[in-house]
């Protein structure tokens, strides 16, 4: 271990891109990850964390900047941690997702010699979320260009995102470039109308206050948006003057609910009733439009989603004669994108809601060739089940980030199909689910497709085919 310890200042020059949007520098050979370091950076760091063969640091000064950097659109991107990498190049950005999935499979993979392609990248990598989460919060927290300023500011209400680290305090947002501009206009609008009311604030510590959660959802594609207002208890008196107060000031919004969460839970949950609208908004992906409720998942990023179900769809080297598996379904948006290429899809989600919800999209398509069945993979995906629906001549998988369960890789194992396409949000676990059937496929394809921008987070699409 280097002569260094915990709380040292010490000057690096940072070499490469790490995981997490940290990078990494060394001392004698001992590694360093800074935070907000660049690749090409010369800086001063502050160790905060030293281990036996590692050390984590935060940017102190950067005595020199790297050709790699730009000067980030938002105010708070240093701040709020939602644009982790919004100071680096967008072209360097793919870079660096292109390199961690190339080291992924070079650092912990059987496979030898996969080689990964550039990622497929945003034409605009801003203002591409459908939806977002902002929090209310009885504790602000200041930026320090907030503090710079000698201002006395109200740290009693914040509403946006909440600093990295701290469950009890929120970053007061007056920008944000992930959504749209509608999106800004209405946290802002929102605020000034609530704070104007008098309505408290939730309090987390002390489990009190009226606001939670504002959530926004656009249908990117058909103009829609949902303004969904969580709040600890109902209010029938608020809740009309809010709706008069969306309607008047923001007619674009073409849905209003209002959801009561009185539980101890940070997640947005509760019981959730129609304001105005329909209560739902409705996007596209290819040619499938698709109802979004309050709780429903849809991918995040329409665009992109629309690319990645492309990948998917040409790596699986559809056949109309094809009985596809898509296990981990969903709303069933990677099912009805394949429907009309093959003869029978099969969608399996643990979530009931999402099963319920991926029904009523075939339905609404008017796509008949598509059966999804709720449960969970790893009991649900047996030999009867096969029995039941047939032999798939391609499987589709879609994970969480954890990746599969053991029982299901097995399962794949043991069934064999013809083709496989893994699609997954964190190449580390796919990478060790494909190492489970080493003995069993080969890799013919790599892609990755950029479906958040300015983080370090990436989808990466794998096909495979059965060896022999």
């Amino acid at each position: 271990m280097a002569s260094v310890s915990r709380g040292d200042l010490v000057t690096l020059d940072i070499e490469k891109f790490a995981d997490k949007g940290a990078s990494l520098a060394r001392i004698d050979g001992y590694v360093i990850f800074v935070e907000g370091a660049v690749p090409g950076d010369r800086v001063k760091a502050y160790l905060y964390q030293t281990k036996s063969n590692f050390a984590k640091a935060k940017l102190d000064t950067l005595i020199e900047p790297s050709d790699l950097r730009t000067e980030p659109r938002c105010r708070y991107a240093d701040t709020c941690g939602g644009c982790a990498r919004q100071h680096v190049k967008y072209a360097a950005q793919l870079q660096a997702k292109q390199q961690s999935v190339q080291e992924a499979f070079a650092h912990h993979s059987e496979f030898d010699g996969v080689e990964v392609p550039p990622v497929i990248g945003m034409d605009d990598p801003f203002y591409y979320r459908n939806k977002m989460d902002f929090d209310f919060s009885a504790d602000r927290w200041l930026t320090s260009d907030e503090i710079s300023t000698g201002q006395d500011f109200d740290t009693d209400f914040a509403l946006g995102m909440h600093a990295p680290g701290h469950y009890d305090k929120v970053i007061d947002l007056q920008e944000c470039h992930l959504q749209s501009e509608l999106s800004a206009r209405l946290v802002n609008g929102v605020r000034d109308f609530v704070k104007e009311q008098g309505w408290a604030p939730w309090d987390i510590r002390q489990q009190e206050g009226y606001l939670r959660h504002l959530v926004i959802r656009e249908g990117k594609r058909t103009g829609d948006v949902m303004v969904n207002l969580v709040t600890y208890g109902r209010n029938a008196e608020r809740r009309d003057a809010f709706a008069d107060f969306l309607q008047r000031d923001f007619p674009e919004v073409t849905t209003f609910v209002d959801t009561n969460h009185t539980g101890k839970s940070h997640n947005v949950e509760g019981d959730t009733q129609t304001v105005f609208g329909p209560g739902t908004i409705n996007d596209m992906i290819g040619d499938y439009r698709f109802k979004i409720s309050p709780q429903s998942f849809f991918q995040t990023n329409t665009r992109q989603a629309e690319r990645l179900y492309e990948v998917a769809r040409d790596m699986a080297d559809l056949r109309p004669t094809d009985t596809v598996y898509d296990l981990y379904c969903g709303a069933g948006t990677i099912s009805l994108f394949l429907s009309d290429a093959v003869e029978h899809v099969v969608g399996v989600e643990l979530i009931e809601e999402a099963v319920a919800d991926a029904r009523a999209n075939a339905a609404q398509n008017e796509v008949a060739n598509c059966t999804f069945v709720p449960g969970d993979l790893k009991t649900v995906f047996t030999d009867d089940f096969v029995d039941t629906h047939g032999t798939p001549d391609v499987l589709i998988v879609d994970p969480p980030r954890n990746g599969m369960h053991k029982k299901v890789v097995a399962q794949i194992e043991a069934l064999r199909p013809e083709r496989f396409v893994y699609v997954s949000c964190n190449p580390q676990t796919q990478v060790r689910d494909l190492d489970r059937l080493h003995d069993v496929y080969q890799i013919d394809a790599v892609q990755p497709v950029d479906m958040f921008p300015h983080t370090p987070h990436i989808e990466n699409v794998v096909r495979l085919s059965r060896k022999g």
